[in-house]
């Protein structure tokens, strides 16, 4: 498991400790570069590769093995991009970060362009992506072939589909039209809860030990034999959705990448984080925490998602076949979120405890985020892709708060209702 080096009193930053493999007789089922003439020599250059799904929820370290990508072609993305939740913001700042490292990009944004949604964030800062180069289109991903007929497409991402049937008709078109490499953004939320967080991605049960790019052995590459995973990732909940995508992803492409972000903060996030703080915090309202507030979270900027997807484009040997946690390398608790969010302001915040069932509040109605432990570590980015974590609480709350008052949502009448059905049944007084 990861150590955890505290650096605050709500922060955590995550390190992997030094890797202890099994016996070289149990053939871990990864992806091998042999750059001898020696077939299966002791020369091997190593990454965790993923096919099937676990039956065990044990795993080790893979962090002493790494790949280095060649130099970056410029590739033809095509982001099938939701419309609604959070993850909208997703793939608008992947598409501009793809654009400013010189790929060409069209988003596929789900549904009408003239539709109401599209006034809101990110949709409605999409000419930052046209005015780069960018082509933004709207459609229903069933017909993904007639809204973009004709284009060459090198890399799909679909951060649009939370199951299969949704996902199915796009990654049965990227197939047929000779796409290389198929992306998928999932969720961290579809691990099981742990008694040993945080959540860990790994590689599976069953699944094939392949050779690639062994010149040197008579040009043979391709898988040449079974074994079980000895790398088990943390056990994910059968019946979630994003599973059965995960699943048929990787059995129709053979580059693949699964991508499992958490909570993200950025702007154009049209998903409540941050702001439900500020809005108790600027009128003076305590701020309703469950359960004591020592949860562990993870929160991240989705420009360090962005980077992340844009290292799997440019370095898609080694991302392929590999799960990523999409998450920052800190933890916070839960009552370290309202204190950041509080110094961003430059107010005073008072934080309640309460439990949900005394008062009779369902958690997940009354709070933004899960009211337990959750958080998981971006373990296989950093050791596969050479990613590294710019998220950074302190400094990106404050530029979020400053858009928060720059669109004048301090100033905008709210109501409080499950807040004060709280605070009521705790007889907490609320400034009027």
């Amino acid at each position: 498991m990861a150590a955890l080096a505290s650096s605050s009193s709500s922060s955590l930053l995550f390190s992997s400790p030094p890797t202890k493999f099994p016996s070289p007789s149990l053939c871990p089922p990864l992806r091998l570069s042999l750059p001898t003439s020696s077939f299966l020599s002791s020369s091997l250059s190593l990454s965790p590769s993923s096919h099937a799904y676990p039956t065990s929820s044990r795993r080790y370290s893979a962090s002493s093995f790494t790949i280095r990508a060649s130099a970056a072609e410029k590739k033809k993305v095509l982001i099938v991009n939701t419309n609604s939740g959070g993850h909208a913001v997703i793939g608008f700042y992947f598409a501009k970060e793809l654009l400013g490292s010189g790929h060409e990009v069209t988003i596929f944004t789900v549904g009408e362009e003239g539709s109401d949604k599209m006034k809101k964030p990110p949709f409605n800062r999409f000419s930052e992506i046209t005015s780069a180069g960018g082509k933004t289109v709207w459609g229903d991903p069933a017909d993904v072939g007639k809204v973009v007929a004709g284009a060459t497409i090198d890399v799909v991402l679909d951060n649009n589909g939370k199951d299969l049937d949704t996902v199915r008709p796009v990654v049965d078109w990227a197939k047929i039209s000779g796409v290389k490499q198929f992306l998928f953004i999932s969720s961290a939320g579809i691990y099981k809860p742990t008694d040993e967080p945080p959540h860990v991605e790994g590689v599976y049960d069953n699944m094939s030990l392949c050779i690639c790019n062994a010149p040197s052995m008579n040009n043979f590459t391709g898988c040449i034999v079974s074994a079980k995973s000895w790398l088990l990732q943390d056990v994910v909940k059968a019946d979630a959705g994003h599973v059965g995508v995960e699943k048929y992803v990787a059995e129709v492409f053979s580059s693949w990448a699964v991508f499992r972000p958490q909570y993200m903060i950025g702007s154009g996030n049209n998903k409540d984080c941050e702001e439900w703080f500020f809005d108790r915090i600027v009128r003076k309202r305590p701020v309703p925490i469950p359960g004591s507030g020592m949860q562990l979270t993870n929160i991240a900027h989705v420009r360090d998602l962005s980077s992340m997807l844009t290292l799997a484009v440019e370095k898609p040997e080694a991302a392929c076949c590999n799960i990523f946690n999409c998450v920052s390398d800190r933890a916070v608790t839960l009552d370290g979120m309202a204190k950041l969010c509080a110094a961003a302001a430059g107010l005073p915040v008072e934080i309640v405890h309460y439990d949900p069932k005394a008062i009779g509040v369902d958690a997940k109605k009354a709070f933004p985020f899960r009211n337990m432990h959750f958080y998981a570590e971006p373990r296989a980015a950093k050791d596969i892709l050479g990613w590294k974590s710019t998220t950074n609480l302190p400094e990106d709350l404050k530029e979020r708060f400053e858009e928060y008052v720059k669109i004048g949502r301090d100033k905008k009448p709210m109501q409080f209702e499950m807040d004060d059905k709280i605070l009521g049944s705790l007889k907490v007084p609320v400034a009027v």
